[in-house]
């Protein structure tokens, strides 16, 4: 079924190649398809564009359809184009001939770009409730390590003292920023594009207010060309979200392995969570550390391959926008593996005690003894030649966490300030479920 067929047939190879995976991609908008239509029903009964009896007769075919999505039985097959034309196939299957009267005063265009801002800012929001899952067991890994030290580095040379819980609490507080991002994006697909049609608006007296609210949405987009303008910025911008959690875990990934080879033996991680080789009987590798790091690395690209796509598009609705859900989507299920697998290794992460006992280490506290020397008035360019002249022939007083008072130090992380901060930024998202909206519209 062809919501645009005028009786002249398609060519099945032009068909085939004009949807590609986009049946796939629309399964995934199947409740929020049903429930965009929801909220434009209603409206149109309010407006007078069908009437109330009408109105009643499309809520109650699409609750049908949604409570068959719920359980699974709404799947785009190939007798449909995509998840627009089956709800409203279907919705004609329940409800006899009055669901045609549905598409009053609603494009494909505006209606797929409602039905992809509800499902990323869902999404979006489920993402976020994962970070901040494992940022609270980064912050709890910090507290638990603040006293195990580790040489900090610079330029790959061991430079001052650090501990594990500065460690861990770095990545808590980066992890802390993305969720700052995934916000500020879960507010922006806040807007509603639903009335602006194909992107020039129509001559129906239609109600986007109402709409709007009944969906959740925080306010409109406004302009009806912009609707359409947005198309690739907005999906941009989750992509880059997503990729801010991904350069995280990239790094964090990184540390990992680098921390847990020979050179270093600052880590250790679980045999169970380790893979061998087929030759060498030694051999246990941090696999999922490296696939996490390849994986977060391609993620990170997803911005820029999203902004080929779509930066040099005239004004208007264009078909390449329908490549973005395949490019984006699957970023979510990428996203939320990788932080699942690494919120399961962390279990099995353990710091070296004692590590700054080894002699090897010990010219990092030489920053300390020129600090010594200034808290007894010598000047610190005097305390740091004094100090030079000496790196290599003395032993160094080991610091002690009490001589670190400042925030953000070894001997004050501050890390429950970035947690509380965290938690105050997940109370600000706003999002309904489907269920919730569904209640909502229908009630």
């Amino acid at each position: 079924m062809k919501l645009w067929d005028k009786g002249i047939a398609t060519e099945e190879a032009v068909i085939g190649f004009t949807c590609g995976n986009d049946r796939e991609m629309d399964n995934r908008l199947a409740l929020f398809d049903i429930i965009g239509s929801m909220a434009h029903a209603r409206m149109l009964g309010h407006c007078g564009l069908v009437s109330k009896e009408e109105s009643v007769m499309l809520l109650e075919g699409l609750a049908v359809l949604y409570r068959k999505a719920v359980d699974g039985e709404v799947t785009v097959g190939e007798e449909y184009e995509d998840i627009h034309s089956l709800v409203e196939a279907e919705l004609e299957k329940i409800s006899g001939p009055v669901a045609r009267r549905l598409h009053t005063g609603r494009s494909r265009n505006d209606q797929v770009l409602t039905d992809i801002h509800l499902y990323l800012r869902h999404e979006t929001t489920s993402i976020s409730k994962d970070v901040f899952a494992l940022l609270n067991k980064l912050t709890l890994l910090s507290n638990e390590s603040r006293d195990v030290l580790m040489p900090g580095f610079t330029h790959m040379q061991a430079a001052m003292v650090s501990s594990f819980g500065l460690w861990y609490g770095a990545y808590a507080e980066s992890l802390c920023d993305d969720l700052e991002l995934l916000r500020n994006t879960s507010s922006m697909l806040s807007a509603s594009p639903l009335g602006t049609a194909a992107g020039y608006g129509s001559s129906l007296p239609l109600d986007r207010e109402m709409t709007a609210q009944l969906l959740g949405f925080e306010r409109l987009i406004v302009n009806s060309a912009y609707a359409q303008l947005s198309r690739g910025k907005t999906e941009r911008n989750v992509a880059q979200a997503i990729a801010s959690v991904a350069f995280t875990l990239s790094r964090f990934a990184n540390d990992v392995i680098l921390f847990m080879s020979p050179g270093y033996s600052f880590l250790s991680l679980k045999d169970e969570l380790t893979t061998g080789s087929s030759i060498m009987p030694q051999k246990k590798n941090p696999d999922l550390f490296e696939i996490a790091r390849a994986r977060c690395n391609r993620l990170q690209a997803l911005p820029n391959e999203i902004a080929m796509m779509t930066a040099t598009l005239p004004l208007g609705y264009n078909r390449d926008f329908q490549i973005l859900k395949e490019v984006l989507f699957p970023a979510f299920d990428d996203i939320r593996e990788i932080i699942a697998v690494i919120s399961l290794a962390l279990d099995g992460l353990s710091p070296r005690q004692e590590i700054m006992n080894d002699e090897k280490y010990n010219s990092v506290f030489s920053v300390e003894e020129a600090n010594r020397l200034v808290k007894q008035g010598i000047p610190f360019r005097d305390a740091y030649k004094t100090v030079a002249g000496i790196v290599g022939s003395v032993l160094f007083e080991v610091t002690s966490l009490d001589d670190y008072s400042h925030t953000g130090s070894i001997g004050n992380t501050g890390t429950d300030l970035v947690a509380a901060r965290a938690a105050t930024l997940m109370e600000s998202f706003s999002c309904p479920s489907p269920d919730e909206l569904f209640r909502a519209i229908y009630s």
